[in-house]
Parts: C-alpha cells; structure tokens; sequence
C-alpha cells in the first residue's frame, strides 16, 4: 500500500519528494491538476500536510501550495483530526525556523 501512496496525487507526491521537486515543477503539476478532489488524499490529507510531514518543508513549495490553493485548506483535517500545521508543529526542527 505505501508504495501506491501517492498514486493519483502527483501533488502530494512532489510534496513528499520537497527535495528533489522545484517550484517551477510543483507550480506546473498544480496547473495540469485543476482537480479540488485530488486535493484531499484517502488519509484526508492535503498537499500542505504532505509538505509539513517533513523534516525540513521547502519554503519555495510552501510559497507555491499558498499561492495556488485557497488559504481555507489549512483549516481541513485529516482522517486523524490533524491540520497541516498539527504536522508542523508535531515535526519542527530549528531549520523550520524560516517558515
């Protein structure tokens, strides 16, 4: 099951690969996308919780992810009651300073 986890969410994938993705490419997925339902994966969870579930989230994917979804999404919880900035907060290192 982990290895089709992002099978049908190339958005949430590129998030889970932050280190090896560009902006330009997240930006560019998104637009090819225009989907609202691939924006909530079967663990109810948005790109934005993808993208915090990380170590070190990317500031430039974040820019993109804020850029291009309506700032409501950070509201929406995942399947386990958790907002994206639950996993933000549940992962934060001093290199998340930034953020």
């Amino acid at each position: 099951a982990l290895v089709a986890r992002f099978d049908g969410f190339p958005v949430h994938k590129m998030c889970y690969d932050h280190s090896s993705t560009t902006a330009q490419d997240l930006c560019q997925c998104i637009e090819d996308q225009q989907e609202m339902e691939s924006l909530v994966d079967e663990f109810g969870m948005t790109p934005f919780h993808v993208l915090f579930s990380t170590a070190e989230p990317s500031e430039e994917l974040l820019e993109v992810l804020l850029n291009k979804f309506p700032i409501y999404v950070l509201g929406w919880k995942d399947v386990n009651g958790k907002l994206a900035m639950d996993y933000l907060v549940i992962n934060w290192t001093q290199n998340n300073k930034i953020l």
